[in-house]
């Protein structure tokens, strides 16, 4: 089963704006984190993507933009070291395996 193209559209949408400058970080200095080694925080970006993005029965996104903001906030948190105005809950956090080898051959 793959992705809908609403979540696939959801996903590169995200990157897109993230990448290039997304609004909701408009005055944070983010872009250093994708090149400068801080994969963690990049990875916990996506995870809190992934984890508060919502799709109904037939795959179609319900939350795109909520989803985006909570990863924003995130961003915005971790690049001003505060101590969790966010207000993101512990679940959003969580980081899931996958269930493929990390650093297995390329195809």
């Amino acid at each position: 089963m793959k992705l809908s193209t609403t979540v696939r559209g959801a996903i590169t949408r995200f990157s897109y704006k993230l990448a290039l400058g997304h609004p909701y970080l408009n005055g944070v200095e983010y872009k250093d984190l994708f090149t400068e080694g801080e994969g963690s925080a990049v990875e916990q970006c996506y995870a809190i993507f992934a984890n508060v993005l919502e799709i109904d029965e037939a795959g179609t996104v319900l939350n795109g933009l909520e989803a985006e903001r909570r990863a924003t906030d995130y961003l915005r948190e971790y690049c001003s070291e505060t101590d969790g105005s966010a207000g993101l809950e512990d679940w959003m956090y969580e980081i899931h395996e996958a269930n493929y080898p990390w650093d297995g051959p390329m195809p």
